[in-house]
């Protein structure tokens, strides 16, 4: 047939044969026979909804054939749930392991040396970090001075231009101020250069330290739960199943072994080079910060410049750009 019936079309079944016999030149007795004869079939639904186009599988999914040949219902890769799984029960047995120890029912691998040097490490940081609080404060109130200083210095210079009565006594002030300020410039470069330098050390250097230690730390509590794990396993009667599990416990409880003996060992490396480097930093700050200040309250601007120089710090003048043009600029 060259056209379908719709379900919305009203033309009859005599309209249908006529008009379909004239199109295929067959006598509508014939083609009415034809039809008669042919066994009706029972219509079926056809959905207006279009089928979906992404019926795609996720990737790494494998569909697996049932016993009726079906395929069974979507499941996620199988090495996807063995990592959930084995987070699951570390997470498990690392929980388990720090209640028993709170609580005395599990001893705990302690190592008196490192965790001496690992609590003289955070109180170093802690002491560092009050230090550079104070250090930031200081650089920020000292800058605060120097653009007070230099607007005084110019104020004093507009009016001893201003009095001529008062002009010496004016001017004499006014290359105080403005010479001070000069210096206080060298020594807050300085400054700013002992913040920057205590920074990296406080927040960079031993913060890597640290990420190590607390790796350190969780690393040892999984190692303390595998072992305390075996312990148990290795009590009970000697089955087949006991055995079985035995050998899996001796299998994690290696392995977690090998990973906490490797980051002691890292953190052990970590602390003799940060101490080394912690002593070579702060000797060079100190020193630098020393000569600064004394060369500063000496009015001392060449021992200033000689001492930014031996440090190599580079000249700065963070205030230039916000100090008030005098009037003669003007």
């Amino acid at each position: 047939m060259s056209r379908i019936v719709n379900s919305n079309d009203h033309t009859t079944v005599h309209e249908y044969i006529n008009r379909n016999a004239e199109t295929d030149n067959m006598h509508p007795a014939i083609l009415r026979s034809e039809i008669e004869s042919r066994p009706m079939r029972p219509r079926t639904y056809v959905p207006n909804s279009l089928p979906l186009t992404n019926t795609a599988a996720p990737r790494g999914y494998t569909p697996s054939p049932t016993q009726n040949g079906d395929i069974s219902h979507q499941k996620f890769p199988t090495s996807k749930i063995d990592v959930i799984k084995n987070w699951s029960v570390s997470t498990y047995k690392c929980t388990k392991q720090l209640i028993n120890e709170k609580l005395g029912k599990s001893s705990k691998t302690v190592d008196i040396e490192l965790e001496t040097e690992i609590e003289q490490l955070r109180e170093t940081q802690k002491k560092y970090g009050n230090i550079l609080k104070l250090a930031k404060s200081m650089a920020t109130q000292f800058q605060s001075f120097i653009l007070t200083q230099q607007s005084l210095g110019d104020a004093f210079a507009e009016l001893g231009q201003k009095s001529p009565d008062l002009q010496q006594e004016f001017m004499q002030n006014s290359e105080t101020q403005k010479c001070l300020s000069k210096n206080g410039e060298s020594l807050l470069n300085a400054l700013n250069f002992f913040v920057s330098s205590v920074n990296t050390l406080c927040n960079k250097t031993i913060e890597d330290t640290l990420i190590t230690i607390k790796q350190y730390e969780c690393a040892r509590i999984e190692y303390d739960a595998y072992r305390s794990d075996l312990e148990t396993l290795a009590q009970m009667p000697r089955t087949d199943s006991n055995t079985v599990r035995v050998d899996d416990a001796q299998q994690n409880y290696q392995q977690h072994k090998e990973e906490f003996e490797k980051l002691r060992s890292d953190v052990i490396v970590k602390l003799k080079f940060l101490d080394e480097n912690r002593v070579k930093v702060m000797h060079k700050q100190l020193l630098m910060f020393h000569n600064a200040t004394l060369a500063y309250f000496a009015n001392n601007h060449q021992a200033l410049e000689t001492t930014l120089k031996q440090f190599n710090i580079k000249p700065k003048s963070p205030t230039a750009p916000i100090v008030a043009a005098s009037w003669l600029e003007k």
